[in-house]
């Protein structure tokens, strides 16, 4: 099968580039009109567009003090629960010793509040008791009746020291009066606040059943993992990984409670004082590979899974202030960066237009083609990853309109050099594409390369340079390929540029195209009266082509002349 034609290959690469264009723009529909997610402007970040500010205050008690390590972990566990959700540009920091601030651009939702503001305590306890949520009786007369205040006299302090977290002894009776008088509706139970090493009284997410807990034997600091998913049953389910001594200690807690009856066979996941999920104690789990089910859909499953793979904050939280707050730079900036970005393209085409003349118009429709594509890009990319558009993103995007440039000087010079050399145009744009092409290449992995290392290693405020840098970069490349080089082995078989008009920008004449060879001039066409303009032509591009030789064609040009003058001399 013979290889395509240049202008075959040229009308596949446009065609393939309208479907990248049309499948972008199918996508962004979806996410508009379909899931109602998406919008047709990118979103902008909270320098650009301001946002929610939540500020969380460290809770000690007995007044010790929040160390600068706790902080700093506590915002890293902060960053990495927002980071999980989808939003970019988020701004955490420290301030006071004792405080993290929370800013997100735009209006958090429900969600995004929930993973800040949640302590993400895990701890699990063993089962005592559990009851329905009910805190009354059925009296004797027939009437429901509540269970009485705990009186003060009751024995709080067990009478046999407890052996486990199974051991019935911890149930004293004014532990056990306390749990009947409970009430899960009862807003001023704050069940979180319980001691680590005491029995705990509470209820389930759901406040329709209530639990009396053994102590704390393990937390979340032993969990490595923990991602949802469906089980075999078919329920969404939070699957965890315990680290080594996590696995341990929760292999001889399956094995005590595996032996035991209902309900102390049951092993309770304790989120914040809530009772996440009881399950009862089926196996003995040696490979700390345990599985919360409970009330959950997809979504919530896998706010908790990514609430206990980044850990629990080493310290709590209450929220002490919830904000909305004004962007630190505002709409003047954006439309200040705006305006560089346009001034950078209009001096772009003045000077192209002015240096390469007509060909000046291919790189303008190159930048507008390369626009369309990164604008649908960021609309995609903010719906479907929450990136949003700072002003350092706006630099990265002005900044790459002048590496754009860069290749294109590249590529039309190429051309050029090649219709020095003598070639036709259609073969200087085959053949100044195969030496350009190296050059782009390299110089735009350097360029990704620059971009990735600075989005890793820099400060959350540059990563939207970083980010915009290297995807433009990414796009610049496609549109060469799929673009700018097929329009241009199109425009090289038309009258106008293939013949090589004055205004085109490749007239050989005029770039001094009067040699076949590197030595070897070609001779004038006539020195009479009739062709007297031609000569002087011949004359001046001979100039021009003699003032381009370089040192060592020019002294193989005068070598060649000598030969000729001697072997003159001896006819």
């Amino acid at each position: 099968m013979a290889a395509p034609t240049p202008v075959r290959h040229a009308r596949r690469a446009l065609l393939g580039l309208l479907a990248i264009v049309a499948v972008l723009f199918g996508i962004n529909s979806l996410g508009v009109w379909g899931f109602q997610q998406s919008s047709w402007l990118p979103e902008l970040a909270l320098d650009l567009q301001g946002g929610t500010q939540i500020v969380l205050e460290a809770e000690t008690t007995g007044g010790e003090n929040v160390s600068p390590e706790q902080l700093s972990q506590a915002a890293t566990i902060i960053r990495q629960r927002v980071d999980a959700s989808g939003i970019g540009e988020t701004e955490i920091s420290t301030q006071g010793g004792n405080q993290i601030v929370v800013q997100i651009p735009g209006i958090a939702d429900d969600e995004t509040r929930d993973r800040i503001e949640a302590s993400a305590q895990l701890q699990l306890r063993a089962v005592l008791a559990y009851g329905g949520a009910s805190n009354a009786f059925i009296g004797e007369d027939g009437v429901e009746t509540p269970y009485p205040t705990p009186d003060p006299a009751l024995a709080a302090t067990p009478e046999v020291e407890p052996t486990g977290g199974s051991d019935l002894n911890w149930i004293t009776p004014a532990l056990e009066a306390e749990y009947l008088a409970y009430d899960c509706s009862d807003g001023t139970n704050d069940p979180a606040a319980a001691p680590a090493d005491q029995p705990l009284i509470t209820c389930d997410s759901a406040g329709t059943a209530k639990y009396l807990l053994g102590p704390v034997e393990l937390d979340g600091s032993a969990i490595s993992d923990a991602t949802n998913g469906l089980n075999e049953r078919g329920q969404w389910a939070v699957n965890i990984v315990f680290n080594g001594a996590g696995t341990e200690t929760f292999g001889e807690i399956s094995q005590r409670l595996y032996t035991l009856t209902a309900p102390q066979n049951q092993f309770a996941f304790v989120l914040d004082g809530q009772v996440l999920s009881a399950p009862t104690m089926q196996a003995v789990i040696l490979d700390g590979r345990p599985q919360i089910t409970g009330q959950f859909d997809q979504d919530t499953s896998e706010v908790l899974a990514d609430q206990l793979k980044y850990g629990a904050l080493p310290i709590s939280f209450e929220v002490v202030s919830n904000n909305s707050i004004s962007a630190t730079l505002g709409s003047q900036q954006l439309q200040i960066g705006l305006i560089a970005g346009l001034i950078g393209l209009g001096l772009v085409a003045i000077y192209s237009l002015v240096v390469y003349r007509s060909l000046g118009f291919v790189i303008i429709a190159s930048l507008g083609v390369m626009a369309v594509l990164t604008y649908l890009a960021l609309c995609i990319l903010a719906w479907r990853m929450g990136f949003r558009l700072s002003l350092a993103g706006v630099a990265g995007l002005i900044v790459t309109i002048g590496f754009t440039a860069d290749s294109f000087i590249i590529y039309f010079e190429r051309i050029r050099d090649e219709l020095r050399d003598g070639k036709s145009i259609t073969a200087a744009v085959e053949d100044g594409w195969s030496r350009a092409k190296r050059t782009i290449y390299i110089s735009k992995s350097i360029n990704i390369l620059a971009a990735v290392v600075l989005y890793i290693l820099a400060d959350a405020t540059v990563k939207g340079f970083a980010f915009t840098l290297g995807l433009t970069t990414v796009i610049d490349i496609l549109i060469f390929i799929a673009f700018t080089h097929p329009v241009m082995q199109l425009l090289a078989r038309t009258r106008f540029f293939g013949g090589g008009h004055p205004l085109s920008g490749l007239d050989p004449t005029a770039l001094g195209a009067v040699y076949r060879g590197r030595a070897q001039f070609r001779a004038p066409v006539s020195r009479d009266g009739a062709k007297g303009a031609a000569a002087k032509r011949s004359a001046r591009s001979s100039k021009e082509a003699e003032r381009r030789q370089t040192i060592a064609e020019r002294k193989q040009a005068e070598l060649a002349a000598g030969g000729r003058d001697k072997n003159e001399g001896t006819r």
